[in-house]
């Protein structure tokens, strides 16, 4: 079936979702390479629209207000609908000048062809600093014009709101109305908010308000089930309007988070069914499985974070739990529970996969940006086995309703854009899997930033003391310094080292996410310490303070490689922007996850250089990092095939196709 098919079926526009074949998938990541190879140059079409921008500009700033937009409204539907590319030059042009009327700002013509990549449906490689927001809000602003209802999706309530403000009058003066949807926001405020032209949301919310209107209306439903439910009432007896109006065009601002880093987990829309049973059960699991050896009783493979209970760890847990009754009375049961217990003790540890709050609630740790994710729960009884493990009071147990995968629910949009400062590697899986074709943009202004030479240092305790070091070297020059850690607990860690020796400093990490604005802008300040999770790494402005431009700029420092060479690469953007100077450096240990976990024969070899004083280290330790990442991330990959394919898979299985799985 077509997605024009489709359409005119339902009452709630989206596309059809199949799961691509592993012959299309190849076939497509084969075709994105060959058209990025082949594609014009992206600097002719800057200077295209550059030419445009000078040639019109006159013309179109002796229009009043009312003449522009006529013209705009005019030129939308062809230049966004029907995608003539002169029609769409012509447009950007105009929007560009009623930019400069409602926000003071005069889009550059790099930031012209990010919206054109946008509007086209193809993903925006920017790099940081070089003006997203505004690039997304000329392209929603067109696409409203043209009649197209727009979700510009960002990854936090706070960037959703502040991106929502700064082009609010942007779109006031084209005559658009706005609406922003965080967590917290009641049901009939989230209906007007969608029901604007353009509506700001992150991805959770979006994707969680999706499936409640699946579940509500018991799937997919047409025209003529929507008009009957909305007179008679629905499944529960009363008139019910679905939250959102359809998925006609996203613009997915941080896209390799949203459709790579958290495509492994699927989202679960589940309700509370009740206090856990056997709730006792939890501390006595995790007593007896507390005495058990790695090896001997359970295995655990950290690159892949599976653990695995060993036949003499089954029959250890037999004899244990004998005579204890329900629930350790059933082999299932008991294996589960004392299978969870060890994931809990040894695979989930505080500070680093979750915090405890002041309240004692258990909040997971987004591992990718740092930040707490409200109201989410690990499944399977794992959150109240965490709970238990940490002395609080133990949440309620949950069923699921529904279930869907960030991948399968973006493919369901008509039209489909994203943006990235790091998008350039992952260029093939968006080509086959969401249809997107990677498009860089060229910088506004050269990079000026400085990359020292990175330093290996042989376990973690002299890592964090070089680290102190060479933070307290440029703080005596007055240059500001941000470190980037990989976990709350890493962050205090360095946070405790650096206080013993007298720098004051600031930490962020999701302790402070209720702050992380304020702290953030005063990061470029001269002498400033800021010490951060991955939560400095996306989405946030650094302004240099009074004189650190002659001082260098930021610098940034890297204390632990992830992964993803993308996250790497945007901590590092938060320093040189625009043109600005700035300075980055990796200090990392030998005993590092990713080098142990990933290292392979490279991290013995990097060990034995390093032990012996080889000269060529540095470069060494490159080749490592490399060959470490391509494995995490070609498992990375495979896990999110696999999700995929389980979840093509569940639909099938219970013939609900496209509804809420």
């Amino acid at each position: 079936m077509s997605s024009a098919t489709h359409l005119a079926r339902t009452a709630f526009p989206e596309r059809e979702d199949r799961a691509p074949s592993a012959a299309d998938a190849w076939a497509l990541g084969l075709l994105s390479s060959l058209r990025r190879r082949l594609a014009p140059p992206a600097a002719r079409e800057v200077a295209r629209l550059a030419g445009r921008l000078a040639e019109q500009g006159p013309h179109l700033r002796a229009l009043d207000d009312a003449a522009l937009l006529t013209h705009l409204r005019a030129i939308a539907p062809a230049a966004v609908r029907e995608l003539q590319i002169p029609a769409l030059r012509e447009a950007l042009v105009a929007v560009a000048e009623l930019s400069r009327r409602a926000l003071g700002l005069l889009p550059y013509p790099t930031q012209l062809f990010g919206a054109m990549t946008l509007l086209r449906g193809q993903l925006a490689e920017m790099q940081t600093g070089e003006g997203k927001t505004l690039t997304a809000g000329l392209a929603a602003c067109l696409a409203g014009l043209a009649g197209l209802p727009v979700h510009v999706v960002t990854v936090n309530d706070y960037l959703a709101g502040r991106d929502a403000n700064k082009n609010r009058a942007l779109f006031r003066q084209a005559g658009l109305t706005v609406g922003v949807v965080a967590h917290g926001v009641e049901r009939d405020e989230r209906v007007r908010a969608y029901a604007c032209d353009i509506t700001y949301c992150t991805n959770k919310e979006l994707v969680f308000d999706y499936l409640r209107d699946r579940v509500a209306m018991g799937g997919r439903a047409s025209t003529a089930q929507l008009r009957a439910r909305r007179l008679v009432g629905g499944p529960r007896g009363r008139p019910e309007q679905p939250v959102l109006r359809g998925l006609h065009f996203a613009i997915v601002d941080e896209a390799d988070s949203i459709f790579i880093d958290e495509a492994r987990t699927p989202l679960i829309l589940a309700v509370q069914a009740g206090e856990v049973d056997h709730a006792a059960a939890h501390a006595q699991a995790l007593a007896i499985v507390g005495a058990f050896e790695r090896d001997l009783h359970y295995q655990i493979n950290e690159a892949r974070r599976e653990l695995h209970m060993t036949d003499a760890g089954r029959t250890a847990l037999t004899a244990a739990t004998a005579g204890l009754g329900a629930p350790w009375a059933a082999t299932h049961q008991r294996e589960h529970l004392g299978t969870q217990a060890l994931r809990a003790l040894h695979m989930f540890l505080r500070d680093e996969q979750y915090l405890v709050d002041a309240e004692g609630k258990v909040q997971i740790i987004d591992e990718y940006t740092g930040r707490v994710l409200p109201g989410r729960t690990w499944e399977q009884g794992l959150h109240q086995m965490i709970e238990a493990k940490e002395g609080v009071e133990l949440s309620q147990q949950t069923t699921t309703q529904a279930r869907i995968t960030y991948q399968r629910f973006f493919c369901r949009y008509l039209r489909l854009s994203g943006m990235s400062g790091t998008a350039r590697e992952m260029a093939p899986e968006f080509a086959s899997v969401f249809r997107l074709a990677t498009v860089a943009i060229p910088t506004h202004r050269p990079s000026a930033r400085i990359s020292l030479v990175p330093r290996l240092l042989p376990d973690e305790a002299a890592k964090w003391a070089a680290v102190a070091d060479f933070v307290a070297e440029r703080h005596r020059t007055g240059q500001p310094v941000l470190v980037g850690t990989r976990s709350v607990l890493s962050s205090e860690r360095l946070g405790a080292l650096l206080e013993a020796r007298g720098l004051p400093h600031k930490v962020l990490n999701a302790r402070q996410d209720a702050v992380e604005a304020s702290i953030v802008a005063e990061a470029g300040r001269r002498g400033a310490i800021t010490v951060a999770t991955n939560m400095a790494g996306r989405g946030t402005d650094i302004a240099l303070g009074d004189g650190v431009r002659e001082l260098g700029g930021i610098c940034v420092v890297l204390t632990e490689y992830h992964e993803s060479p993308r996250i790497d690469r945007q901590l590092v953007g938060r320093c040189a922007r625009q043109g600005d100077p700035g300075t980055a450096i990796a200090i990392v240990a030998l005993d590092d996850e990713l080098l142990r976990q990933h290292g392979g024969h490279e991290a013995r070899l990097l060990g034995w250089a390093q032990a012996s004083g080889a000269p060529s280290v540095g470069r060494l330790l490159q080749r490592t990092r490399a060959a470490a990442q391509g494995r995490a991330e070609r498992m990375h990959a495979r896990t999110r095939r696999e999700t995929m394919r389980q979840d093509h898979q569940l639909d099938r299985m219970t013939a609900f196709s496209g509804d809420p799985t």
